[in-house]
């Protein structure tokens, strides 16, 4: 059922499931079957075993409010003696281990040896031999336009919120299930949680969102107003379909065409005020993959209370001062459309530091405020990262995976990708969406309306305001926190093949100007 947004939404052909990549070896067309798996059964050598008698049900059809008929497999334990809750994975990449997107395209499998995992869940969602085992079932939901299901895949927002209430309502009525259905998953599969979640289906008991965006517009596609192409076309190459049949919104197509708020993009906003049920909701604070945490510090509310927001002016001599007093005024510039491979050394980075006495951990969310100009240009993206250095002045990496694991190169051998590594927390901005949203801005997380361009005119200095995302970061005594801007991302590429993909819309240089009118200053909060 298409939903009227006032403008036209663009698709384009979704990718066939006969290419390689797909890891799809069945027919396209479903072919529903029911099989027992033993107790024990493994998938193959490298897999880990069921540990209980297990029914697989494949390729049920579940009926969507449209006609559009969706696929599904279904995990559940043979020797239930009564009815069982459900556990729901939504998703769009290919269910029960079909696909492209697996563990196996991340060096090291992220530190998961296959051993740990059946090799039936699908790409960010529950294990069925872990599940089945704790008496539940899992069902595995291709998407609206994924394989075998029919219809035009939607990216998110109220239509596949839709989709999602009606396969829970469906399961729900399963003559094993209890009529309990809880949504569990990540990433894509967090995300799409909130806005199932929106629309209330009766059946749904919680929700279990890990690492999920809740604004495709603001937190990913087209944060700060700057287009992310190379992940979304990324992700988008990587989705498979009956050719002919199904295709997929065009998001690329869309925010060229619209790169403006509209109607369009507030639907991909999750509306959360409208959720009812109890959410467990995780994530980490480094990248997208959700990380075993270092150390656990319990706080009571977020924002941590304890930790108090700290000013530090920028400086000249890439000093951070915490007296404004001090600060003399003066500039500094850097060559905005230098190419970046975002491996963590590329050029025309400028960096400002701040050396502590004591112990100090920046937990929460940072705001950077830069006077900047532009002579080339009336319009400029600005990149901003905070980085920690050691006593040396060393800038420092973390380490997202364990070492321990057999199978993982060592610390010096592991691809430098923002899955594997974090630098610390980022902000992005183009210069001419700077206006605040002053509904959706908190005292220290200036959210941007995004709803009209202005322009600056060449060479005038203007006022940036600019979120950085939360983080934890313990400093200790000499240590230092560094604050870099540039005119292209400084976070990881994603994966390898996406280096030097992103291209900013800057040419020329910037200029960064601090002191005297200029007060350009990082506000951190600081819990010591």
């Amino acid at each position: 059922m298409a939903l009227d947004f006032g403008v036209e939404v663009l698709h384009k052909q979704i990718t066939s499931p006969e290419t390689p990549r797909a890891n799809f070896t069945g027919a396209i067309e479903a072919k529903p079957s029911v099989t027992t798996l033993p107790k024990g059964f493994k998938k193959n050598d490298e897999t880990r075993p069921f540990r209980v008698s297990t029914v697989w049900e494949k390729d049920i059809e579940i009926p969507m409010r449209d006609s559009i008929k969706l696929r599904a497999d279904v995990f559940r334990p043979s020797e239930a003696t009564e009815k069982i809750p459900i556990l729901m994975a939504y998703s769009p990449y290919g269910k029960s281990g079909t696909g492209y997107f697996s563990l196996d395209m991340i060096p090291g499998r992220v530190g998961i040896p296959k051993s740990q995992l059946s090799g039936f869940e699908s790409f960010e969602a529950p294990d069925p031999a872990e599940w089945t085992a704790h008496g539940y079932a899992i069902v595995n939901v291709d998407a609206r336009g994924i394989f075998g299901s029919g219809g035009n895949h939607r990216w998110h927002g109220k239509g596949e919120g839709q989709d999602g209430y009606d396969a829970i309502e469906f399961v729900s009525q399963l003559p094993w299930c209890n009529g309990n259905v809880a949504l569990m998953g990540n990433s894509w599969l967090a995300s799409n949680q909130w806005f199932i979640a929106a629309e209330r289906p009766p059946h749904l008991s919680c929700i279990l969102p890990l690492e999920g965006l809740s604004d495709v517009y603001r937190e990913t596609l087209c944060r700060g107003g700057v287009p992310y192409e190379p992940f979304w076309n990324f992700l988008s190459g990587n989705l498979f379909g009956l050719l002919g049949q199904n295709l997929q919104e065009d998001t690329i197509s869309m925010i060229r065409k619209y790169p403006l708020m509209n109607d369009y993009w507030e639907d991909k906003r999750a509306k959360a005020h409208l959720i009812e049920v109890p959410a467990y909701v995780l994530a980490s604070m480094s990248t997208g993959l959700h990380t075993p945490p270092l150390n656990n510090i319990p706080f009571k509310n977020w924002p941590v209370p304890e930790a108090k927001y700290h000013t530090f002016f920028l400086s000249n001599a890439g000093r951070l001062s915490k007296e404004e007093s001090s600060v003399v005024q003066g500039e500094v510039s850097y060559q905005s459309d230098a190419p970046a491979q975002q491996v963590d050394n590329d050029s025309e980075e400028v960096a400002f530091k701040y050396t502590f006495t004591e112990q100090a951990t920046l937990i929460g969310a940072s705001k950077a405020l830069l006077w900047i100009s532009c002579p080339d240009q009336n319009n400029f993206d600005v990149f901003v990262q905070i980085r920690k250095a050691d006593k040396t002045g060393k800038i420092l990496q973390n380490l997202n995976i364990p070492l321990n694991v057999p199978g993982m190169p060592s610390e010096d051998e592991i691809s430098t990708i923002n899955t594997l590594k974090y630098l610390g927390p980022t902000g992005i901005l183009r210069a001419s969406h700077r206006a605040i949203d002053p509904v959706l801005s908190k005292p220290h997380w200036p959210a941007h309306d995004h709803t009209k361009l202005r322009t600056i005119p060449p060479g005038q200095a203007v006022l940036l305001e600019i979120g950085l995302w939360p983080a934890a970061i313990q400093f200790e005594a000499e240590e230092s926190l560094v604050i870099k801007v540039a005119g292209h991302p400084m976070t990881l590429a994603e994966f390898e093949p996406l280096r030097g993909q992103f291209l900013a819309g800057n040419k020329g240089k910037h200029t960064l100007h601090y002191g005297g009118e200029f007060d350009s200053r990082l506000e951190v909060p600081i819990y010591f």
